[in-house]
């Protein structure tokens, strides 16, 4: 048997492991991980060797690049960045090969009998004289139509494979684009190789480019350049743009591509032609748009039109009357805001509220649904997430769900159920924490409103935008074609908070005065001139000085919010350093990429997944890890779920998040590092989004000076969106208001 292994496998110098499979321990279908057993020579015993592969089979020779690893658990194993399998070339493989049953048609025994009858030529007859399979016995026409099938797909399969591999594609990635592309896969990307960002997860443009001019694309074709502008267009929409001024569009292609210009504009004409770009003015500038994006701004302002049509749902209610009824009711007294903020909700079927922490938001959605209460109306209250669902329920005690629970998203088509055709049963709709919409939600949501009810929008208009592309708020408010009330009077619920006196400084660009001694306060900010400093007082700060001052849990209570991903205070280094802090890795740990997750271990989920009914920023505590099944499940509010080792791409340790994603939520005390490394972020809504994530408390660690540059960046990184254009176009003849 002609197998090698290069070397002894104790040393760290082995690259490379060649033999044949003996056994396949395992196989993930989903990504192609698998645990495989080896014949190698000079080697006592079974090689182990870990890695993904689309497609092996027993008897097969496979060749693996990878290095040796020690594993606490089953010892010594190779594990492979690239992993190969091709027929085998000895008798005894090709019985083994044949007997493995990858071949449908033939098991152990017809195994048997082919190798005696064709001996080693028996998988060259298979492929170039498959008739001769006949002379077989045993074998007629439908084993003989069966085997040649299968052997005919397990080829494409290999010839797939090997293009791929050939293209500097890894056997991770190779398996994704099969999956996704099948026989087509090397005809697909043969045309265009770009598609591969659109259509692959985590593979982007610039790894497709890559790929593109290993198959020997040139840098200046015109695929390229198209391909470039249109990657340089989904970057302004993570940005959160709909649109973006042609001429910096241009600039940042030309930059990403390293062509000429007249190359990039040949491409954008291009695309425009093509229906994938649109262009069109936002104030006095020409920019360009993709076509979605477009689309979705102008339906909005379409379909808020026509849902502003009408009288409000409910029997006329006299505010004079209403309203000492309900301050009886509830037991309040309400302030002249807010009694001419309920007068106006009372008559009007679009209306925005909108106010900064403490200003009675809450108590005014709470009046006006008792005083709508008697009329049997039908109301419905959601919100973006999940923890800002279950913050909204708790204040109204009423029932609230995210809005992709009260649209129903359908899990298997990734559609919502309830659109224009299955409108939503309700007659006033309330939509919390409405800053944190997109507009591509905001479309699905107004698609399902019936065009009947009323709908309240509250949300803080100063905090931080969507995650995703649009400025809806803000652009709604701008436009003056819906009716706004803004509370601004700060109510003795929140005058003695020093987080909520604080927030509404910063707001208005006012530097508040920090306690300098231990005194009785709810916000703090210790000064630390230096990274490494300000990271050792976050330790100490989350590990004992909170806990022994304030009695929270520095796992439930305490959130670390960071401006940013990266660097020394970025969530990165900060989750694990405290990890390590707050729950060391114990042996029962699982490890993706370079994270690492063990029972304890404090996560969060990064995208919406509708099958297991969890949503992006939804926060969990890690109940269980099985190592050898490759399973993690996770314990969140109400439910237990389990995740494969292919869905932990979908988690990512929660000690510390970024402001963006705090959004919506409260926590009982937060810390949060300010430094000048942060300077792309620092900008005031920044801070103060953050600063009102603190319900109980709040410290501030790091620079004076970086939180003093973050309150003066008054100009808010605007959104190049036209929402508001298209709501002032809309109204000019019949306004919403």
């Amino acid at each position: 048997m002609s197998v090698s292994l290069n070397s002894d496998p104790q040393s760290p110098d082995i690259k490379i492991v060649e033999g044949i499979i003996e056994r396949i321990v395992f196989h993930n279908e989903d990504n192609g991980f698998s645990v495989i057993r080896v014949k190698a020579k000079d080697h006592k015993g079974l090689v182990t060797v870990v890695g993904n592969i689309l497609q092996a089979s027993e008897g097969e020779k496979l060749h693996a690049e990878g290095t040796w690893i020690q594993d606490k658990k089953f010892g010594p194993q190779f594990k492979a960045t690239a992993l190969r399998a091709v027929p085998p070339a000895t008798i005894e493989g090709i019985k083994k090969y044949l007997s493995s049953g990858s071949i449908r048609g033939i098991g152990p025994k017809y195994a048997k009998r082919l190798v005696e009858k064709f001996g080693e030529k028996v998988l060259e007859i298979i492929e170039d004289e498959p008739e001769r399979l006949l002379e077989v016995e045993g074998i007629g026409g439908v084993r003989y139509h069966t085997i040649r099938k299968d052997w005919a797909g397990q080829k494409t399969i290999r010839d797939i494979m090997i293009f791929l591999y050939q293209n500097g594609i890894s056997t991770l990635k190779a398996s994704q684009i099969f999956k996704a592309y099948g026989a087509k896969s090397v005809e697909l990307l043969t045309q265009n190789p770009y598609r591969l960002a659109n259509d692959i997860r985590g593979i982007g443009f610039l790894t497709a480019d890559t790929i593109a001019q290993k198959m020997g694309i040139e840098r200046d074709s015109p695929l390229r350049a198209q391909a470039g502008l249109l990657y340089a267009l989904q970057q302004a929409r993570e940005s959160g743009h709909c649109g973006f001024p042609r001429e910096s569009l241009l600039d940042m292609a030309e930059d990403i591509l390293q062509v000429s210009r007249d190359l990039v504009e040949t491409a954008l004409q291009a695309e425009l032609l093509s229906g994938k770009a649109v262009e069109a003015t936002i104030g006095d500038q020409n920019c360009i748009f993709l076509k979605e994006l477009y689309n979705l701004e102008k339906n909005c302002a379409q379909l808020l039109q026509k849902l502003a049509e009408g009288s409000v749902p409910w029997i006329d209610v006299d505010p004079k009357t209403a309203i000492p009824l309900v301050e009886e009711k509830l037991n309040i007294e309400l302030a002249n805001s807010q009694k001419e903020a309920l007068h106006t909700a009372l008559h009007s079927k679009l209306l925005i509220l909108t106010g900064g922490p403490g200003v009675g938001k809450t108590t005014l959605v709470n009046s006006l649904l008792s005083i709508l209460e008697k009329q049997n109306l039908k109301v419905a209250l959601c919100a973006p997430t999940g923890r800002a669902a279950k913050k909204l329920a708790e204040s109204t005690n009423k029932k609230a769900k995210t809005i992709h629970r009260l649209l129903e998203m359908n899990p298997l088509q990734k559609v919502f159920q309830r659109n224009e055709t299955d409108p939503l049963e309700c007659d006033l709709l309330v939509v919390d924490e409405f800053s944190m919409v997109d507009i591509t939600l905001f479309r699905s949501l107004l698609q399902a409103i019936p065009s009947s009810a009323a709908v309240l929008f509250v949300g803080d208009v100063d905090q931080l935008p969507s995650i995703g592309p649009g400025s809806v708020l803000k652009d709604m408010i701008s436009s003056k074609q819906i009716s706004v009330v803004r509370l601004t009077e700060i109510f003795r619920q929140g005058a003695g908070s020093q987080i909520i006196l604080n927030a509404h400084m910063i707001n208005q660009g006012i530097t508040p005065n920090f306690p300098t001694a231990p005194v009785e306060s709810d916000c703090f900010f210790v000064k630390c001139e230096h990274p490494e400093n300000a990271l050792e007082k976050i330790m100490h700060i989350v590990k004992e000085r909170i806990p022994q001052k304030f009695g929270f849990d520095p796992m439930k209570d305490i959130q670390v919010l960071s401006p940013m991903n990266r660097g020394l205070l970025g969530t990165q280094s900060l989750n694990v350093e405290l990890q390590q802090l707050l729950n060391p890795i114990s042996t029962k740990s699982i490890k993706k990429n370079d994270m690492t997750f063990s029972i304890g271990d404090k996560v969060m989920q990064i995208e919406n997944n509708y099958d297991k009914d969890v949503y992006n920023g939804d926060i969990g505590y890690v109940a269980d890890v099985n190592k050898e099944d490759e399973q993690l499940m996770v314990s969140y509010e109400e439910k237990l779920i389990s995740y494969t080792y292919k869905e932990l791409e979908q988690l990512t340790l929660a000690y510390a998040i970024t402001i963006h994603k705090s959004q919506g939520s409260e926590y009982p005390a937060i810390v949060v590092p300010l430094m000048t490394q942060h300077y792309p972020m620092l900008q005031r809504n920044l801070v103060y989004t953050g600063m009102t994530r603190g319900k109980q408390l709040v410290v501030l660690v790091g620079q004076m000076r970086a939180f003093e540059m973050a309150i003066k960046e008054k100009q808010v990184r605007n959104r190049w969106t036209k929402l508001n254009e298209w709501l002032s176009e809309s109204g000019e003849d019949s306004p919403l208001l």
